[in-house]
């Protein structure tokens, strides 16, 4: 007969997903995750084969579950600029109070862990930075179409700063930087962009 799980996998994914991004890949062993899922080895290990499985799986869960959402919402908003400048305050908040904060942001983190340069790690991380300059672009666009853009804003090339802001506000949040101090660089990078920069305050 079939082995019968005894535990329910996402749940289990959920707990494991939570442990790498608090702790990071680098510092969480095998037992680590056994003692925070109550899962022994080999039932891990016959559901979702090894660690490193269980990382790539976590992060795709994350991107899937916590990322896609808001830049979903954000690519649809036809505010342009103010959805950017709300999309920013959203991503200060939630990592700098919470549930979660100052853990900053599990696929940022994954960008700083040797396990980086794993094929399928770096699969991932390529789908969020798509999926995140996507929505930054998108956005941007719109506000051009409206005329709220400054001439010779570039869509494209703007999106891309801003998604370096976005790692940039991950990483710095979970260094313990304030979110005022957050907000004033965010406000600063923003403000150029516009025709009118008090619509983005």
């Amino acid at each position: 007969m079939p082995d019968v799980k005894h535990f329910d996998p996402e749940a289990v994914l959920a707990s494991v997903e939570e442990l790498f991004w608090r702790r990071g890949a680098s510092a969480t062993g095998v037992q680590d995750i056994v003692t925070a899922t109550g899962v022994n080895r080999s039932s891990l290990y016959a559901t979702f084969g090894g660690k490193r499985e269980l990382y790539v799986a976590a992060l795709r869960r994350y991107v899937d579950r916590r990322s896609g959402p808001v830049l979903r919402r954000l690519a649809e908003d036809d505010r342009g600029l103010p959805a950017i400048a709300d999309f920013f305050r959203a991503l200060i908040r939630v990592r700098c109070a919470g549930e979660h904060a100052r853990w900053g942001c599990l696929v940022t983190n994954a960008h700083t862990e040797p396990q980086h340069d794993d094929p399928d790690v770096r699969s991932v991380l390529q789908d969020h930075h798509d999926r995140l300059r996507g929505a930054l672009r998108a956005a941007l666009e719109r506000a051009a179409t409206a005329g709220d853009l400054r001439p010779g804003v570039v869509p494209g090339t703007s999106a891309d700063v801003l998604a370096l802001l976005a790692y940039g506000v991950n990483l710095r949040s979970r260094a313990g930087a304030s979110p005022e101090a957050l907000g004033d660089t965010v406000t600063a990078v923003l403000a150029p962009l516009a025709n009118r920069p008090e619509e983005i305050r």
